[in-house]
């Protein structure tokens, strides 16, 4: 059993419900998700907002986005809190970031940063990574990154 069918057990088995929100991945996690039986169950919702205005128009406050860039974990928190509100949703998760070809010259440290959050609405917490690209390849980014959601997302609802 690979880590998104253990996550679409648990969900199931809590009752609880998970929604996306997502950017640099472009639907990836919720491609990833979806792929698994059973996951019509737990998955409520999920949406590619690779523009600002859409964003915002599904709750993400537009004072983080002008404020910390939307390549922040300010912003990845404001998109998993707002996506598990719209969806009415146990968790959200909120994705957003730069792929790319890594710069290992990169000065000021935004490039090829990916900032995941998750958000708990029972529990009103965020689990928080921030993670590096070191591949070249979008398609394996995006892997990398649904491989750490998966490992963080399971390792939170074991507990």
């Amino acid at each position: 059993m690979n880590r998104y069918e253990e996550i679409v057990k648990l969900l199931q088995n809590n009752k609880e419900t998970i929604s996306f929100m997502e950017s640099c991945t472009g639907g990836f996690l919720s491609n990833t998700l979806t792929n698994i039986e059973g996951s019509s169950l737990v998955c409520r919702f999920g949406a590619v907002t690779y523009s600002n205005d859409y964003k915002i128009k599904l709750g993400v406050d537009k004072q983080i986005i002008d404020t910390y860039t939307v390549y922040s974990m300010e912003t990845a928190k404001e998109m998993a809190k707002a996506i598990s509100i719209f969806a009415n949703s146990t968790y959200g998760v909120g994705v957003t970031g730069k792929l790319g070809v890594p710069d290992p010259a990169n000065l000021c440290g935004m490039d090829n940063m990916v900032y995941i959050s998750i958000y708990d609405s029972h529990k009103k917490t965020y689990i928080e990574q921030t993670m590096s690209m070191q591949v070249e390849n979008r398609a394996k980014q995006k892997e990398e990154i649904a491989t750490l959601v998966g490992f963080v997302l399971l390792k939170y609802l074991k507990k």
